[in-house]
């Protein structure tokens, strides 16, 4: 399952109106600053403050 690139685009998280990215399993959208991830359910983005979990921020080092 993939979402399309344009819809990334133009989705930003509902809190902190910033951009989301995919997370690395596919199964959410995650809030490049304030961490929350969107789930995505039958490959429709639920942006719901309510349906959102909180992960830390994760090292970009390998």
């Amino acid at each position: 399952m993939s979402i399309d690139p344009h819809l990334l685009e133009i989705l930003a998280c509902p809190v902190c109106k910033t951009e989301v990215k995919l997370t690395s399993d596919e199964k959410g959208l995650k809030c490049v600053k304030c961490h929350r991830v969107y789930p995505i359910k039958e490959e429709i983005p639920v942006m719901l403050i309510d349906e959102a979990t909180i992960e830390p921020e994760r090292s970009t080092k390998d």
